[in-house]
């Protein structure tokens, strides 16, 4: 049987101060997906990143990477995994070229040519490649570091904020290199604050709350969960007491917001609007995306939220 790409086991990470920044998360990725792991700022993203590369330690649980255990095996499971770090780091001493080369020395990769000739080209960076680091722009930069984390051709690829603060071509040069990469096998892990990004890239998504597991599905279960509309009744009327469990928000020009958990319950919705001769002027369903969904499930300001 195939070991996942990475798996993760009741993780805890508490800090000197007492805080808690993981508590007991658990999931696994198969190999070949391409998984969203999102949340809000300050939600375990980034200390669980730096648990799976192995540069802190856990309190306690176990992260394995192709089944290698990420503590036990850490010179294996360096080589098994890139990770394209949020900082912009790296030597400002040498050209793009130089310092994909000096980074394959790191992982003992000899002769590979033709693969960093590869990447820099699928990466955009052709023009720049005998530029020094330090002189490029900072969405070059960014490449860069995405460069430096496939030199070595890890089976798992874990993105965090790949495309924070760069230009729309960067996005998409990233995005078809990445995606072809991941139609060749790679798995791919996603962090980012783009949710038009993971909705559209990501097979299957893990949400974090203060350091929780708050929703772990598909990306297409995540967003037929639930149903809005918003509808907006004549200045005569209210919305029956009947329908205010549905209710998320209501504003003094008589419109509201309901929830729906799916199609079904509309139905019954308009039946009983029927019924008591409820004036409607305006009935609006809104296309669920994944950032309702995420405002939904992370938001510590949205009703029904603790």
């Amino acid at each position: 049987m195939t070991s996942p790409a990475l798996c993760i086991k009741q993780a805890v990470k508490t800090y000197a101060n007492g805080f808690t920044a993981l508590k007991g998360v658990s999931f696994s990725v198969q190999p070949g997906e391409f998984f969203g792991l999102l949340g809000p700022n300050g939600a375990g993203k980034t200390t669980l990143i730096s648990a799976m590369a192995g540069l802190s330690r856990l309190t306690s649980g176990q992260i394995s990477i192709c089944g290698h255990d990420v503590q036990l095996e850490a010179n294996t499971t360096r080589k098994l995994l890139g990770v394209v770090p949020q900082e912009l780091v790296f030597d400002p001493f040498f050209n793009v070229r130089e310092a994909l080369k000096f980074q394959s020395g790191y992982f003992g990769q000899r002769n590979n040519d033709d693969w960093i000739d590869e990447i820099i080209a699928g990466l955009g960076l052709t023009d720049k490649a005998d530029t020094n680091t330090r002189n490029l722009s900072g969405g070059m930069k960014r490449r860069v570091m995405v460069a430096l984390a496939l030199v070595h051709r890890p089976p798992v690829i874990v993105l965090d904020e790949p495309t924070a603060g760069v230009d729309v071509e960067l996005r998409q040069n990233l995005w078809q290199f990445i995606t072809r990469l991941n139609t060749d096998g790679h798995t791919i892990i996603l962090t980012t604050h783009y949710l038009e990004e993971a909705q559209s890239l990501c097979n299957r998504i893990a949400m974090l709350k203060h350091g929780e597991i708050v929703a772990l599905d598909s990306t297409r279960n995540l967003l037929d969960t639930e149903t809005e509309l918003r509808l907006a009744l004549t200045t005569d009327q209210t919305l029956p007491d009947n329908l205010r469990h549905y209710l998320i928000k209501e504003d003094d020009n008589n419109h509201y917001l309901l929830k729906l958990a799916d199609y079904n319950q509309l139905t019954a919705l308009l039946q009983i609007l029927q019924t008591q001769r409820i004036n409607v002027i305006n009935l609006n369903i809104l296309e669920n995306d994944l950032e309702n969904v995420f405002l939904r499930l992370t938001s510590d300001h949205v009703k029904g939220t603790k």
